[in-house]
């Protein structure tokens, strides 16, 4: 099976789950429009305990079970597709979240080449 290997960017958003955007999940409508702009892919985990800006410990726990868990969603692609998403991020996350962008080495396997 093939292994190609090339540079390209990941995207990380961490938000919360209770965050909403045109009331529905804020993660849900990123990885939506991420699916719109034609990117690789994206992914969304959910944390088991975290906590941001506020400082308020959010936990997976029974005896204290947050509605808030933390959210992470991870997009992967070419600089230039990241930079079709960062303004619709800008616009989503005035109230508050935070990303981050770091240069990685994708090794993709498979019979079908990457789209880029």
């Amino acid at each position: 099976m093939p292994r190609i290997a090339l540079k390209a960017k990941r995207l990380r958003i961490y938000i919360g789950e209770s965050d909403r955007w045109n009331h529905r999940p804020m993660f849900q409508a990123i990885v939506e429009k991420a699916k719109e702009l034609d990117m690789a892919g994206a992914t969304v985990f959910r944390g088991l305990m975290g906590y941001g800006a506020n400082s308020r410990i959010h936990t997976a726990s029974i005896v204290d079970l947050s509605s808030d868990l933390p959210i992470l969603v991870e997009v992967i692609d070419s600089e230039a597709y990241i930079n079709k998403l960062l303004p619709f991020l800008d616009e989503m996350l005035d109230e508050g979240g935070m990303i981050t962008i770091d240069d990685i080495e994708v090794v993709k396997y498979g019979k079908k080449p990457p789209k880029r």
